[in-house]
């Protein structure tokens, strides 16, 4: 359903490794890529397709991490957390559709997997905000669901105050990606942009919901929202209309019960650690089980690689049944340790097997 409860149809994708007997028992992965982009060639239902003429989109780059969780031998859901309208950044309903896509794999028989069969959550930077709100959902929405963990890396946390920090700047397609979605979703924030907005305004707005990512990011670096209103931004956005959305939009108002690792750069460009700081104490507050690390050296784009290793690691780890780790450690890179190497070594290959064509 969507944010407001409404029933829709979405879309989950389900990958196995070739050949994998259907009779093994396997924990099922729910994995969230970044789509960061409002158009339905950026949706893994059609980037992950041999053929898919979708350059630029983000899921077509996490194939390859993909590729490293599947060589596990586990199964793997990857749902459209957008929905079909592609509304990026919305609050609550990418949790409904990933468990709905959870729902949905688990009663998929080709599968062979159980009810109860154990489900990991994972996800990085737009898609690291979706399986938060997988985990935040997943108690009220699909209580039935056998969650063991949920790994987020830099899961936004406050998406308002992460629009302000990029407005203007190299990244600030994506504040503008949200919101060419959002006006969809929420309509106090399209009154404030038609009331608001410049035919420039509106006309910038609909091109990038026809955009990948990479696209967008190119085109659209350094606009200012302040190009395009007729009033400051400063007063549109302590409008009460916009600031139901951001308010609507900040993660951590509801606990996870599952245990929770989450990793953040102390010098991400696009994802502030302050507000992940923000994120986990609320998460904390609540009662929740997190462990939470944060990567001196690494940037936003190279602790996705740096870091996926490690939060595969810890999901293995919690279909172990192993001790869970908490508290708050500042490292100097999650790459110093002997465990993340060999999950270098192991995802690198099958990330080459998966460009030479070949079988996991």
């Amino acid at each position: 359903c969507d944010l407001n409860g409404v029933p829709e149809a979405t879309v989950t994708t389900i990958l196995l490794s070739a050949g994998a007997d259907p009779a093994h028992v396997r924990p099922l992965v729910a994995y969230q890529c970044a789509i960061d982009a409002v158009t339905d060639r950026c949706f893994p239902s059609y980037a992950l397709q041999r053929g898919a003429h979708a350059f630029g989109a983000v899921p077509q780059f996490e194939l390859l991490v993909l590729a490293g969780i599947l060589r596990r031998g586990w199964a793997i859901s990857v749902a459209d957390h957008e929905g079909m309208g592609g509304y990026f950044g919305a609050a609550r309903e990418p949790g409904y559709r990933v468990l709905d896509g959870v729902r949905a794999a688990l009663a998929f028989a080709p599968l062979g997997l159980e009810p109860d069969n154990q489900v990991g959550v994972i996800g990085y930077s737009g898609g690291g905000m979706a399986s938060a709100w997988t985990a935040e959902m997943a108690p009220e929405y699909a209580p039935e669901l056998n969650l063991v963990g949920a790994a987020l890396g830099a899961p936004v946390g406050d998406p308002g105050q992460t629009f302000i920090r990029l407005n203007g700047g190299f990244h600030a397609a994506l504040p503008a990606l949200v919101v060419a979605g959002l006006r969809h979703a929420y309509p106090g924030l399209a009154k404030v942009i038609n009331e608001h907005a410049n035919l420039e305004g509106m006309r910038k707005l609909k091109e990038l919901e026809t955009l990948d990512t990479v696209t967008a990011m190119a085109k659209f670096r350094h606009n200012d929202f302040d190009d395009y209103i007729d009033a400051p931004l400063a007063d549109l956005l302590a409008t009460p209309e916009v600031l139901h959305v951001f308010e609507d939009l900040r993660m951590g108002h509801r606990t996870p019960t599952c245990p929770l690792l989450v990793v953040q750069g102390t010098h991400d460009q696009m994802i502030h650690v302050e507000d992940i700081d923000g994120l986990v104490e609320r998460y904390v507050d609540g009662g929740a089980t997190v462990a939470y690390v944060r990567d001196r050296v690494s940037e936003h784009i190279s602790l996705q690689v740096i870091a996926t290793p490690a939060m595969v690691s810890w999901l293995a780890d919690r279909f172990e049944g192993k001790s869970i780790p908490t508290g708050t450690r500042t490292v100097r890179s999650l790459s110093l340790s002997l465990r993340s190497l060999k999950g270098y070594l192991a995802m690198g290959a099958a990330a080459l097997r998966t460009v030479l064509g070949r079988r996991l």
